[in-house]
């Protein structure tokens, strides 16, 4: 995907980008406006991909990466079916990571995570695989560049923090990049499926063949905030830095069974109901323990301190850098009872679980406006 820069720092800014040397609040919720746009109203959007045969794309067989930490599993899928398992886990919440029909450690987390929900073995892709095939019949499909891209793509997005701070909107930088993270991907798994000149040329109106995944929709993001709920503030979420999974329940979670032989027992675990790969802070910056979700705000500013990332504090000459998916905090914060730390998405989907924030959970930015679905303010938040 198209480079995009940015050290994650915990410190956000004005609104307001042309005030951009002042020291402000550090949680987004006090600093981003509320639109007053009830987020539960979906706008209408115009239809955009069409289904694909199965077998219309020729997928090459998926080479070992030798670099990979990802179990070394003798049943994983292959090329269609790969992609295929991948929209299903992402669209049964239980995300995969980046859709590229390459299974990886995140795959295998999330399958896991759907065979303990369903009382299915560890590893054991049987009954995943044949859910998936009977699901997801086309894994791919011919998607059009909506004319709403347009607001949300700018070729000229400075790099330079500075400019940035003047700038309208943190941008994709390219129809591709903005396309690739609709449909759950990367620009390198586009240009796979399709041709460098279809991705790198695209335009409004442009088509191009993507995963047959639900599309996430930056054009409804407006700001808006998310409002307590009883049943979603209830929930519990466990961030597991070891493994680097965010695993949302719907209350506490149980004890795992263990028998007289001290082996683990498979059992339906139907209190997990989602789960989403995610990038730790720094191990010296993260905050162990239980806390409580008190905010989340669509498209927050990001407060960039230069003196802050060199470890000598907060100070007065800090640059407010406009909201956006290319923001370093992506396009949804979710602020914790702990100062300065929450749950957001991210400029860079590709990296997630492999480069780390400076102390805040950072999720790929369709997984992350997400989160709300299942957890409000109120929640509880596990860091372990």
């Amino acid at each position: 995907m198209f480079l995009r820069l940015g050290f994650l720092l915990l410190a956000l800014g004005s609104a307001h980008a042309e005030e951009v040397a002042r020291a402000l609040p550090v949680d987004p919720s006090v600093i981003t406006p509320d639109s007053g746009i009830d987020p539960t109203v979906p706008p209408v959007v115009e239809s955009e991909a069409k289904p694909l045969p199965p077998g219309e794309v020729d997928l090459p067989a998926t080479k070992p990466n030798p670099r990979s930490d990802a179990p070394d599993l003798t049943n994983m899928p292959d090329r269609e079916d790969a992609v295929r398992l991948q929209i299903f886990l992402d669209e049964n919440h239980f995300g995969p990571g980046v859709i590229d029909g390459k299974p990886g450690r995140f795959t295998i987390l999330a399958a896991n995570a759907w065979n303990e929900v369903h009382g299915h073995p560890e590893n054991d892709f049987t009954a995943l695989l044949a859910a998936a095939r009977k699901a997801v019949p086309s894994p791919f499909a011919t998607a059009t560049v909506p004319s709403a891209a347009t607001a949300w793509v700018n070729a000229k997005l400075p790099f330079n923090r500075t400019e940035q701070a003047k700038a309208k909107r943190m941008s994709y930088r390219s129809y591709g990049e903005f396309m690739a993270e609709r449909y759950h991907t990367d620009v390198e798994f586009l240009v796979e499926i399709n041709t460098s000149k279809t991705v790198y040329g695209l335009q409004p109106r442009g088509s191009l063949i993507v995963p047959n995944v639900k599309p996430f929709l930056v054009e409804n993001l407006n700001g808006a905030r998310y409002e307590p709920e009883e049943l979603l503030g209830s929930r519990h979420v466990v961030v597991d830095t070891k493994i680097n999974q965010a695993r949302i329940y719907e209350s506490t979670p149980s004890a795992i069974p263990v028998g007289e032989d001290g082996d683990l027992q498979v059992k339906a675990n139907r209190a997990l109901i989602a789960s989403f790969p995610i990038t730790p802070g720094q191990p010296r910056f993260i905050k162990y323990g239980l806390w409580e979700m008190r905010n989340a705000v669509q498209l927050p500013v990001w407060r960039y301190d230069q003196s802050l990332l060199d470890g000598k504090g907060r100070s007065n000459n800090a640059l407010n850098i406009p909201p956006g998916p290319n923001s370093p905090v992506g396009v949804i914060w979710m602020g914790l009872s702990v100062p300065g730390i929450g749950m957001h998405g991210t400029s860079d989907p590709e990296t997630i679980g492999r480069a780390r924030s400076a102390g805040c959970i950072r999720l790929a930015n369709w997984d992350a406006v997400r989160v709300p679905d299942f957890v409000r303010p109120g929640a509880t938040v596990e860091i372990r």
